[in-house]
């Protein structure tokens, strides 16, 4: 008897995915139906994100949590940024993977697929309402603050090149140092 293809429905993706298990240290996406196996990042990525960190941690003018593993469901997905800003205890009660209401700020360090941190996920975070998303692209060698979401793409953005400070606004109210990013 001849194999007969059936289509996986979203659902059957969803299930596949939530039931999928990954080596350490890589991650699993679901990008616009596609699942998507991110390897660990490499020492250049995890040091972008410490400076980020610390800049959010240190310099913003009111207190802060940022996770670094935070799973997120969107329109497009189930992302998980590299970092995710939010009020503290935000998360305190979220399951592995939560709304992203209440996500004051989202950024991504570009790695192995920068396309997907530079479109997908930039419309995934702004048709989830995030106030702003942080892209540090490394390829290219600059920062983008894309803010104020509506209808499916952020409506603003601001990019400078590594070594140049971006402003970040309220609730942040500081300038972002990116200077150590070269």
């Amino acid at each position: 008897m001849p194999a007969v293809e059936h289509p996986l429905t979203e659902d059957d993706v969803l299930q596949a995915f939530l039931e999928l298990e990954t080596p350490a240290g890589f991650k699993a996406e679901l990008i616009e139906g596609e699942i998507v196996v991110t390897p660990p990042p490499d020492g250049s990525h995890e040091t972008a994100f410490a400076l980020l960190n610390r800049q959010f941690m240190r310099r913003a003018a009111i207190e802060l949590d940022l996770a670094g593993t935070k799973g997120l469901v969107t329109p497009k997905g189930r992302f998980i940024p590299d970092g995710t800003v939010s009020p503290v205890g935000h998360f305190e009660t979220a399951d592995s993977w939560a709304s992203p209401a209440g996500v004051l700020l989202v950024f991504e360090v570009t790695s192995v697929n920068p396309a997907k941190d530079r479109e997908v996920k930039r419309l995934g975070y702004a048709a989830a309402g995030i106030p702003c998303y942080l892209l540090v692209d490394r390829t290219d060698g600059n920062v983008t603050l894309f803010t104020d979401p509506e209808d499916g793409d952020y409506t603003a953005h601001v990019q400078v090149p590594f070594g140049k400070p971006l402003d970040l606004p309220a609730p942040f109210s500081f300038a972002l140092d990116t200077a150590p990013l070269r």
